[in-house]
């Protein structure tokens, strides 16, 4: 169980650490576009090498499959936002539209799990890749299709011509991301510390490019994306353990089908969490929308507070569950559904509107890699997650009693709870820095009117 939980983890960890290249590619290199139109052909790549894999029952092709697809995903995850903003008249705009954007995201994440492992009865792994790889073709067909109006108000970058020294420095780049995949799946216990050194020095130089900025109200913009940083690599920590220890624990405990009628296997308890991030989406953006016509503005920063508040909320009722489980060792799929409402309502809120305030707040000539920085967070506490979960992890031929249920798993849970309160109370008193920060930065640009505030990478 613990080697599965570490796998699972850096499963997760390895394409957001990819996106810090790729913001670095959209940035500098390619420009936003390019890199989302390569980033969907590398995954349409990766899952035909993985529908060839599993007609052929070849390990080393279902690798290259696997990193290829992690590749595309880090090619995606920064440069998507990036362009999608430039797509909106306002940055209020995109702000609103944005947390929607996730729920259609999630609807179709929760359409894939829910789905698969029924049409894996029927048409195997191989007619799902096949599908996936149909799909992503697709996503390929649109961007072409939908090119000019894509970049009709995109940066310059976009719209000019790469030049050879360019695409040379993307070739030698994209090898080296992908031999990393390869090193960190032969060897797990080394490959952990690649995730944690590359993301010191993403941060470390992101650090750099503040100290040396000549706008003082540029840095101050700059530093509140750090504390936003710190808090979202705390949020997945917890967000982690719904694909890890959650996962687990469903897996060892639930049992019956959801509400006596719907069938779900333990093994596909996680498809509860983009089922309510659909939800979650446009609910957040009505309420939203509701108190802006009412002039009451909330903060990011102070959203984030809220959502270690449903975080608390979600940790506590799985924790109360588990300390309260019966001799048979059994928690009924109600739980884990109330349980993933909570963190999935939390999760929109960091997942989406985190990033729209980076964009907002990041200078123009690095703002993809500005937006890496939270897929970084995402990778590095995807691992730190994993490692931690891996505590409640039994023995290979270990029998799950009552007793361990309680002890381990309850008193697991209960740690993580106990934590998340102390972590809602700094994510306050962050939103009162972050509100002094920007203020300042504010009133620096206005004594300021003629220093460049857009510093370069």
């Amino acid at each position: 169980e613990a080697d599965t939980l570490m796998v699972i983890g850096a499963f997760g960890a390895v394409g957001t650490l990819f996106s810090i290249a790729g913001g670095v590619i959209g940035d500098r290199l390619l420009g936003a576009y390019r890199s989302l139109v390569v980033g969907y052909i590398a995954f349409t790549l990766g899952y035909v090498l993985l529908l060839i894999s599993a007609v052929s029952i070849n390990v080393a092709m279902s690798l290259m499959g696997i990193a290829l697809a992690s590749y595309g995903r880090g090619l995606m995850s920064p440069n998507y936002p990036t362009l999608f903003q430039t797509t909106f008249s306002s940055q209020e705009d995109f702000e609103k539209v944005y947390p929607i954007n996730y729920s259609v995201n999630n609807l179709g994440a929760f359409v894939g799990q829910y789905v698969f492992p029924f049409l894996t009865l029927i048409i195997a792994y191989k007619g799902n890749f096949m599908l996936a790889t149909i799909m992503t073709g697709l996503s390929v067909l649109s961007l072409i299709v939908l090119r000019k109006p894509l970049i009709s108000g995109a940066d310059d970058i976009d719209k000019t011509p790469v030049p050879l020294n360019n695409w040379i420095k993307f070739a030698l780049l994209s090898m080296a991301m992908l031999a990393v995949v390869f090193y960190m799946f032969s060897d797990m216990d080394r490959g952990q510390y690649i995730v944690y050194a590359i993301s010191a020095a993403a941060i470390g130089y992101f650090i750099k490019l503040m100290l040396a900025s000549t706008a003082r109200s540029t840095a101050l913009r700059m530093g509140t994306i750090l504390i936003m940083i710190l808090l979202t690599v705390a949020f997945f920590v917890y967000y982690g353990q719904m694909m890890t220890s959650m996962t687990l624990v469903a897996i060892n405990t639930m049992r019956g089908d959801l509400f006596g009628i719907i069938p779900i296997q333990p093994e596909g308890s996680m498809v509860m969490n983009p089922l309510w991030c659909a939800v979650a989406g446009p609910v957040i953006a009505f309420i939203t929308n509701r108190l802006e016509k009412r002039n009451i503005f909330i903060s990011t920063a102070t959203k984030v507070g809220f959502s270690f508040i449903l975080t608390t909320i979600a940790f506590a009722i799985m924790t109360a569950a588990l300390l309260n489980i019966g001799e048979d060792v059994v928690l009924r799929p109600e739980v884990f559904l109330l349980v993933h409402f909570f963190q999935a309502f939390a999760e929109v809120i960091v997942g989406s509107l985190v990033v729209a305030y980076i964009l907002s707040v990041a200078p123009k000539a690095i703002s993809s890699f500005s937006v890496s920085l939270f897929m970084v967070a995402m990778a590095f506490s995807g691992i730190v997650g994993a490692v931690l979960s891996t505590h409640i992890a039994l023995d290979k031929g270990a029998k799950l009693t009552q007793a361990i249920a309680v002890e381990s798993y309850g008193g697991f849970f209960m740690a993580l709870t106990v934590f998340a309160v102390v972590l809602t109370v700094v994510a306050f008193v962050s939103s009162r820095v972050i509100k002094k920060m920007l203020h300042a930065a504010d009133e620096w640009d206005k004594q300021h009117p003629k220093v460049d505030t857009n510093p370069t990478a």
